[in-house]
């Protein structure tokens, strides 16, 4: 298990989210990124959750809508690395993953894909 400051976990989120590629960022839109602990007992245990609606499930974003939201579980990624490298690399993924899911990708395909 791998616990840094919450600080040095969200400038990680922020880089990681600055090193992705423009064509996949650059079209979030109305998409908040939060981190936070996933409740104990809670299942299944996972490390990030894309709450919204798909762009391919999408018709016109209204006015006033709420945000999608990518979550990040920190206490779960936290526990599932033994390294800083392997925290930084298992972040990544997982941002990824849940910024396909906003895109109407399934766990399929991310799997696919190598992003699950």
């Amino acid at each position: 298990m791998v616990r840094i400051p919450d600080e040095e976990f969200e400038r990680m989120v922020g880089d990681i989210l600055d090193s992705l590629p423009d064509d996949m960022v650059g079209p979030l839109e109305n998409v908040a990124i939060l981190i936070e602990d996933q409740p104990p007992g809670a299942r299944p245990r996972l490390f990030g959750l894309y709450s919204g609606r798909p762009l391919t499930r999408r018709s016109v974003y209204g006015f006033g809508e709420l945000p999608d939201r990518i979550t990040l579980y920190r206490n779960n990624l936290e526990a599932s690395a033994s390294s800083l490298e392997e925290l930084r690399a298992r972040v990544r993924v997982t941002v990824v993953h849940e910024i396909g899911h906003y895109f109407g990708l399934d766990d399929a395909r991310l799997k696919e894909l190598g992003w699950a």
